[in-house]
């Protein structure tokens, strides 16, 4: 399996629980600003109160009517069910291998890395379109987060996943991008800073505008 180039973006955008927007309201405002890929990250009272499911399906039809992928976290079986384009797992929420069945093969499968043995155990399960590396700094977002691993460390671990398409996670910013690019990350996936201060179109423009290696300032062609 691939993840069709053409189905890529730089920017993966997480939507979070305890905003004063739905996520339903957040992707659209995400996908309004530019984004195309979202990922549903239901942790908390949307799923306590037994929406998930209708909250992924908002997502979604949203996402559709933008032409954007949109994966879920942690519930193969909610994706299939909502029609989404796929998942992510982390080492902790489930097999990446019944993930892919319950998935089948057209639908995305990431899953996350957080050191060596994470990613020796991506490349032998044969069915990730694609990888989170990180955390690359700390990072509040994520309850029990993963020791930091530096951009010293997402280095090495992208030279471990034997080509698989990386995405950095943990406490990205704008800043890091012309450096992840560099090191050969497809991208960044990005929670916390996308929503700073309400600005979210100014904050997607700002990752946009560095990827591509402009000067923040500047003007996207």
């Amino acid at each position: 399996m691939a993840l069709d180039p053409s189905r890529r973006s730089p920017l993966m955008c997480l939507t979070q629980d305890r905003l004063d927007l739905s996520h339903a309201e957040q992707a659209d405002a995400l996908c309004r600003a530019g984004a195309r890929w979202i990922q549903v990250r239901l942790k908390g009272d949307e799923a306590a109160a037994g929406s998930r499911l209708a909250a992924i399906r908002s997502v979604v039809q949203i996402c559709r009517d933008f032409g954007a992928v949109c994966i879920v976290n942690d519930h193969p079986e909610l994706a299939v069910a909502a029609g989404a384009d796929g998942a992510h797992l982390g080492r902790s929420d489930g097999d990446w291998r019944e993930a892919r069945r319950i998935l089948g093969a057209e639908r995305i499968l990431g899953g996350t890395v957080n050191h060596a043995g994470d990613a020796a155990a991506a490349v032998a399960a044969a069915c990730l379109d694609y990888v989170g590396v990180g955390p690359l700094r700390f990072t509040a977002t994520k309850a029990g987060l993963a020791p930091v691993l530096g951009a010293d460390g997402v280095s090495t671990l992208l030279r471990q996943l034997d080509g698989l398409p990386v995405w950095v996670i943990g406490g990205v910013q704008p800043d890091d991008l012309p450096g992840l690019r560099a090191m050969g990350a497809a991208g960044a996936a990005v929670s916390s800073a996308l929503y700073r201060d309400g600005r979210i179109a100014e904050n997607v423009g700002a990752f946009f505008v560095a990827w591509a290696g402009r000067a923040l300032n500047s003007t996207p062609s």
